[in-house]
């Protein structure tokens, strides 16, 4: 078994071994989600194309260069029922590009499990054992979607109620009160779905479905720091996501060459979260197998005394 996987990490720990496996299965990891989105996001494209869009630079109304780029992202157009095949042909495409990412997700989870066990493994099997999980997988994302829709839907109905009839009341006690509950409700809202985020990890891995139960058990005492990771995983992805955006934004406007790169980021992005929550699930195995172990070592001692 690898040593960094057999031992409990710390909130850096978790953060270095996942850059570590990035930058070391980079080829690995990448090919992977190539294999899986390449040809979504390559679809992605060519309705682009047909939609009229420009493919290396795509600009809108205006005098001055800037103003042009800004109303490429801005200028949604007329309707035209020539566009209404398109539309449906991207809701398709988005709808199937997550089904994919959900299998790609899951082949570099047996990945990493391979690597901690030392074990050899190629980019064929992976992909193979997780289409072994895809209905499990499918169902449980689908319940996961199903609760988390409701647990968002639920606060931001009482929130607004709280804010129009606060304000009847008494304006500024109406929109504090407002506020408080917004961020009252956030945070117990990023705890309850960190709580039960692991789900993934336990359907794939473990074979648990749904593997909420197992995912709350899991991630018991580990709350605060997993949620401070998912933190910092989101600034770093979205900081990077956005950079590559504007920058190359700048001078290629809404283009299709845009669209590809930003979506080549998006390959890139992805398989470091994939790695981090990776390396997170099978850290909370390893302290959940300790703790069990110390559980069975004190109820032997129990009995023999």
């Amino acid at each position: 078994m690898d040593t960094k996987f057999n031992k409990p990490k710390g909130f850096g720990e978790i953060l270095d071994h996942t850059f570590s496996l990035s930058k070391n299965r980079f080829k690995d990891f990448f090919l992977i989600l190539l294999i899986f989105m390449g040809p979504v996001f390559l679809l992605e494209a060519i309705l682009q194309l047909f939609s009229g869009t420009s493919f290396f630079r795509e600009v809108g109304k205006g005098n001055t260069w800037i103003e042009q780029n800004l109303s490429s992202f801005l200028d949604t157009g007329t309707f035209d029922s020539s566009d209404f095949g398109v539309d449906i042909g991207t809701i398709i495409v988005g709808l199937v590009s997550v089904v994919l990412a959900l299998i790609a997700k899951a082949a570099i989870l047996f990945a990493i499990d391979h690597l901690r066990k030392n074990e050899a493994y190629t980019v064929g099997s992976v992909i193979k054992q997780a289409f072994s999980r895809f209905w499990p997988m499918i169902g449980s994302n689908l319940l996961f979607g199903f609760i988390t829709f409701w647990i968002i839907i639920f606060p931001i109905v009482m929130v607004t109620l709280t804010a129009v009839f606060g304000y009847m009341v008494n304006p500024i006690l109406g929109v504090l009160g407002a506020i408080l509950l917004f961020l009252g409700f956030a945070v117990g809202i990023g705890l309850l779905l960190t709580r039960w985020s692991f789900y993934f990890g336990s359907v794939v891995l473990d074979k648990e479905s749904p593997g909420l139960g197992r995912s709350w058990r899991l991630s018991r005492k580990r709350t605060w720091a997993l949620m401070g990771l998912y933190i910092i995983f989101y600034l770093i992805i979205s900081s990077i996501s956005f950079a590559i955006e504007m920058t190359f934004g700048s001078f290629l406007g809404n283009s299709v060459l845009l669209t590809l790169i930003v979506n080549i980021a998006t390959l890139f992005t992805t398989m470091i979260f994939s790695v981090g929550y990776a390396v997170m699930y099978l850290d909370l195995k390893t302290r959940h197998d300790a703790d069990d172990l110390k559980e069975m070592i004190e109820d032997y001692n129990t009995k023999t005394i």
